[in-house]
């Protein structure tokens, strides 16, 4: 199915998954919008792909409305900004990294899809598809806030699946396992060291990997949804077990 003249958003667009997806989907011949706090790595990208940027904080209502309201049509909500923040036990969370960490994951994943809603389904064909984790559905020790977080963000994305039945929406939930980007030097307090172990030994997938999972599930044709895609690297079974040579 040709993606000419289709319009794709994505939240989280200045690096990882989300830089790889603006990436892929601008090559793909969409029209793609940007969102991210960082502007400096929008702009590097914009020149790159030709993409369209503009700041977004996706745990800012004001910043959401207004970052939608600058969007004339949209076909495309790929949900990606989100994060982890700590691997303290449930003993000892922090009601600071938790708030921040359902501010991302889950209430801005809320508001966009929220905002962008009416777009979608004017576009006659709209696809909201939401990153989300191996964690969302496997459970592991220093894992509760980040497990909750994505736990509910499946929850969102399977009653929205189920409310927009029968109506010109998809919806698909994309979980990765280990990927290599920012995200576990973001988790672990800027320890480069300790995020460089985490993939010690073994070869994770690239933030490419999923962008290529996303780019396959929007360009099905319009009777088909990809209700979800697990992906793991060869290297990983479960959230926390790997393989390391």
């Amino acid at each position: 199915m040709s993606a000419a003249r289709r319009t794709a958003v994505v939240t989280g667009a200045s690096s990882g998954i989300g830089e790889a997806t603006t990436r892929r989907l601008a090559t793909d011949g969409f029209s793609v919008v940007g969102g991210a706090r960082r502007l400096d790595r929008l702009e590097k990208i914009a020149e790159e792909t030709g993409a369209r940027v503009m700041g977004l904080d996706v745990t800012d209502p004001e910043s959401v409305l207004e970052f939608t309201a600058a969007i004339d049509s949209c076909d495309v909500l790929v949900n990606n900004a989100g994060g982890a923040f700590g691997v303290e036990s449930v003993s000892e969370a922090s009601d600071d990294r938790w708030q921040r960490m359902y501010e991302v994951n889950v209430l801005g994943t809320v508001r966009m899809t929220r905002a962008l809603l009416p777009k979608l389904l004017a576009s006659g064909n709209g696809h909201v598809v939401v990153i989300g984790s191996v964690a969302s559905t496997d459970t592991y020790v220093g894992g509760g806030g980040y497990n909750a977080a994505k736990f509910a963000v499946r929850a969102f994305r399977e009653v929205l699946r189920k409310e927009m039945l029968g109506r010109p929406l998809r919806v698909t939930q994309i979980d990765p396992g280990l990927v290599h980007t920012e995200f576990s030097l973001v988790r672990l307090d800027g320890d480069a060291p300790a995020a460089a172990r985490v993939y010690d030994g073994l070869t994770p997938l690239t933030a490419a990997d999923i962008a290529d999972c996303v780019a396959w599930a929007v360009t099905r044709p319009p009777h088909v949804n990809i209700d979800e895609i697990k992906v793991l690297a060869r290297d990983q079974s479960t959230a926390t077990t790997v393989f390391r040579r």
